[in-house]
């Protein structure tokens, strides 16, 4: 399974040349790496102008939009996210499309980041996002934030995921902290974890890119610099299965202590 990581910049409340930009990236990477899936960053329609969002934030025509690119190219898209509006406000939420332009999974952000202000602007999702299948893998997501909370993930881990995949508009300073989370929920949950970062800067932030692919054993398999780039990792899915198999941490658990 070949995975292409769209690590890009974004323009700040610019919806039009980002929808642009993320035209342009996936034409490239279609033609030059042919993967079976593309992921994108966090909040790639407007980045991080959050009281603009009246202005500028989706009203319904991005996922048609986007399901289309995934039906042309036939490749499994993971959207990234996008700032859009619903009739009760704002919300911050990561699409999935087959290649034949299905709609897999919608997940609006359940915990908002207080640092960047999410709270002030947007609503919060009220549940996780559902698994998805891509070919025989079981797949789930999370938004940037989330991977703070490793309850989430260890749900959809119990559940059967074998991947997680992250878009993120991750900032610096905290980029050490990127790097371990990451590690951490694919080895506490013998899982491959995709994470997709955004680089560049808005007038609040600086973004650490390094996107990475982490196998099940926390090791490595390809990590990006802090430039736009096209990070492309071949996985092999039923390493989960091999990994869960040697150390049987799903069967060890007793769930009656953990509460």
């Amino acid at each position: 399974m070949k995975i292409s990581l769209v690590q890009m910049d974004i323009v700040l409340g610019r919806p039009e040349e980002n929808q642009n930009r993320v035209a342009d990236h996936l034409d490239c990477t279609m033609a030059q790496e042919s993967p079976d899936i593309v992921v994108l960053p966090e909040m790639w329609n407007t980045g991080y102008d959050l009281s603009r969002l009246e202005e500028i934030a989706d009203r319904g025509k991005l996922p048609a939009w986007l399901a289309e690119l995934a039906e042309k190219y036939r490749v499994t898209l993971v959207a990234g996210s996008i700032a859009e509006k619903r009739d009760d406000g704002f919300y911050n939420t990561s699409y999935v499309f087959s290649p034949e332009g299905k709609e897999l999974s919608a997940y609006s952000k359940v915990h908002l980041f207080r640092l960047m202000e999410e709270e002030k602007y947007l609503q919060p999702g009220k549940r996780r996002a559902p698994l998805f299948s891509v070919g025989s893998a079981q797949a789930g997501s999370m938004i940037c934030y989330d991977l703070r909370f490793p309850e989430l993930t260890r749900a959809m881990a119990l559940e059967g995921a074998q991947l997680l995949f992250v878009p993120a508009e991750w900032p610096h300073p905290r980029l050490n902290h990127w790097r371990l989370l990451n590690q951490a929920r694919a080895v506490e949950n013998q899982m491959i974890v995709i994470a997709v970062n955004r680089v560049g800067s808005d007038k609040n932030n600086t973004f650490c890119g390094h996107s990475m692919v982490v196998d099940p054993w926390g090791e490595i398999l390809g990590e990006t610099g802090e430039e736009e780039t096209v990070l492309t990792v071949e996985v092999d899915p039923e390493e989960v299965d091999r990994v869960r198999n040697k150390i049987p941490v799903f069967e060890d658990r007793v769930p009656s202590c953990y509460r």
